[in-house]
């Protein structure tokens, strides 16, 4: 697999996992990235210009994603509207590049006989109790309960179809939450950071009981690229790292880890329909392809992004002050 067509490739977890292949193979690189407010160019600094080519446009785009799937030799698909609360507000943008964009990667790897992995989220099987012993598995019904996660759910459902009914090489991976660099600031973990950066005191939605699965962005790229290598077509693996953790416990371990003390934080009303509890086996994953996450403890994981966060704020800062404006607006 010498070229890979990495789509979302500017955004979060998609730039670490471009970045984590040129770390780690020959491979080269083509970006295809739509640039919204979560896409960030200067997320693939330092990368070689010889091993990147980055092109700017929308997944919806069936001429332009058909001349750069005919070129690629595995397409790695991560770009999707990901953000719970934007879908509250607007579910229109998700159904168009999570779902339309999906079948548009899907008949272009079909006409052009490319191996493809879609990445997706353990959101799609919806929340578990916080009492209950259960975790996700590959077996688990899909039961979303957001618009982000419906049409995640929706996503995975046409890439099993095009897998059966038109033969494409594809795999899927469910993955828990992920955490580390080049994460917007919208999001829980490096809000809180940023946030503790400038002096201010985290926000917690609800009481923070919700537990969420928490995976380095580094693990999550090793994983992905261990399935594209040797998964087995037509499956899912789900991807995890043991990383159960309520979300007062990550805001006090912030906290800890900061030097503040670990009440220093405010409670903010809860969002509408807050999943609560998410838990991935990833057994299968670790016993058919052997994959095995590098931060096994939650507190070194926290510990290195918080130094990536405080090394790197002219990364985040130009998008900090809108982002807190529209949470203040909606009082969180």
């Amino acid at each position: 697999m010498a070229h890979l067509l990495v789509t979302g490739g500017a955004g979060f977890i998609g730039s670490n996992f471009v970045h984590h292949v040129v770390n780690t193979t020959p491979h080269t690189v083509t970006v295809l990235d739509a640039l919204t407010y979560a896409g960030n160019l200067r997320s693939l600094n330092g990368i070689p210009a010889d091993r990147l080519t980055f092109v700017q446009g929308d997944i919806s785009d069936a001429d332009l994603v058909d001349s750069l799937v005919a070129c690629a030799d595995a397409v790695v698909h991560y770009a999707a509207e990901s953000h719970n609360d934007n879908s509250l507000s607007n579910p229109a943008p998700f159904v168009q590049t999570n779902v339309v964009g999906t079948f548009t990667l899907l008949e272009a790897v079909r006409r052009h006989k490319v191996r493809f992995h879609h990445i997706s989220t353990d959101e799609v099987y919806g929340d578990l109790e916080l009492d209950d012993p259960a975790k996700f598995t590959e077996q688990t019904p899909y039961r979303p309960s957001s618009p982000y996660s419906s049409t995640k759910a929706s996503s995975d459902l046409l890439v099993h179809a095009w897998v059966r009914s038109f033969g494409v090489e594809a795999t899927i991976s469910n993955c828990s939450n992920n955490y580390g660099p080049y994460q917007h600031v919208e999001k829980f973990i490096p809000r809180q950071i940023t946030n503790l950066i400038r002096g201010v005191r985290p926000r917690l939605y609800g009481a923070g009981t919700n537990v969420r699965d928490w995976i380095h962005a580094e693990d999550h790229s090793a994983a992905v690229l261990r399935i594209l290598d040797a998964g087995r077509i037509g499956e899912t693996y789900l991807i995890g790292a043991n990383g159960e953790k309520s979300n007062i416990d990550v805001v006090r371990l912030l906290l800890q880890l900061m030097g503040r003390a670990e009440d220093d934080f405010d409670h903010v009303a809860d969002r509408p329909g807050h999943d609560m509890r998410y838990a991935i086996d990833a057994t299968k994953l670790r016993t058919e392809l052997g994959w095995e996450p590098r931060f096994r403890d939650l507190e070194a994981g926290l510990s290195d992004t918080v130094d990536w966060y405080r090394a790197n704020e002219e990364w985040w800062a130009p998008a900090k002050d809108a982002t807190e404006a529209a949470y203040a607006a909606k009082g969180q």
